[in-house]
Parts: structure tokens; sequence; C-alpha cells
């Protein structure tokens, strides 16, 4: 059975400061990103390009988008292959090559999870779903660069049974 599915945003520019883009420098590279039933998002350019460094950009959002979508994925696939995982963070890194002309793109995005789990027999397992997570998130599947995974998985051991 096949699917669609769409996703509705709208985006609108925040950033006239009263003349619009009559120059270059003469406006602000902010924007509202909408969703029905959400919270606003407020959004800038990277400071590189003239933006508000205090606000998302959408290279982090692309960036953020890979590593979300990789932990989705990844607790799921955990869940159905009984991996009990109590803690997941990634220090996510993108790189984007700009050249001289001032074109850019991403050349690599690397995730670095770090995963909890409940017992030293999950490690392993734990460890190699990453590649099969990867393999099923949407938007690692929808870009044109490496997307690379460095685990590292750890246990928490249960505390103690209270002396009685």
């Amino acid at each position: 059975m096949t699917r669609n599915h769409t996703y509705e945003v709208s985006t609108t520019w925040t950033g006239d400061r009263g003349h619009g883009t009559t120059g270059y420098r003469s406006y602000d590279r902010s924007y509202d990103t909408a969703s029905p039933g959400r919270p606003l998002l407020a959004g800038s350019a990277d400071a590189a390009f003239r933006g508000d460094p205090r606000q998302w950009n959408p290279e982090l959002l692309l960036v953020a988008s890979l590593s979300q979508c990789h932990l989705l994925w990844y607790l799921h696939l955990c869940a159905v292959n009984d991996i009990v995982v109590v803690g997941y963070h990634d220090a996510a890194h993108g790189t984007m090559h700009e050249d001289d002309t001032g074109a850019a793109r991403f050349t690599d995005v690397l995730l670095r999870p770090q995963v909890t789990v409940t017992h030293a027999d999950m490690v392993e397992r734990a460890t190699a779903l990453h590649v099969d997570a990867n393999a099923r998130c949407f938007i690692a599947a929808s870009v044109s660069f490496p997307v690379r995974h460095e685990p590292r998985t750890v246990v928490r051991l249960p505390p103690p049974e209270p002396a009685r």
C-alpha cells in the first residue's frame, strides 16, 4: 500500500525595516514559520549571511531534522527489538561548503548519538541499530550528502536494592 503524506508550513518575512529590499543591507533576514496547532518558530539567516545569530536558521534546522528523524527511528527500532533505551543525546554536526561564487551545499552531517541502555547484553545490537535507523530515516533518504554516525552506547545499571 502506498501513501502520500503532506506537510503544511507557512513562512512570513518579518525583516522589513520600513524600506523593503531597497538595498542589500536595508533589510533583516528574519522570518516566522508556522504550522497549524504548533508554536511559532522564529528564524533568520545564518550570521555569516547577515542573519541574527540568536535565531534558528535553515542550515541548523536541516541538521536538527536529520538528528530528530534518526532519534525517532532509532527509538522505534530499539522498542521492537527489546532494547531498553533510558537516555539518548546527539551532538550533531553539519558541514556546508561555500565556493568562490557564493554557491553552497552541505557536504556532510555527522550524528554522534550517545545512547544509554539498561543491560550490557544490549550494547552490541543497540549500536548496530543506528545503521537501520539511518536507512529508514525519511530525511536522510532525501538528502544528497552522506549522513554519518559515530554512536556510543553505555549501560546504566539499575540502582541497588535497598537493604532489608
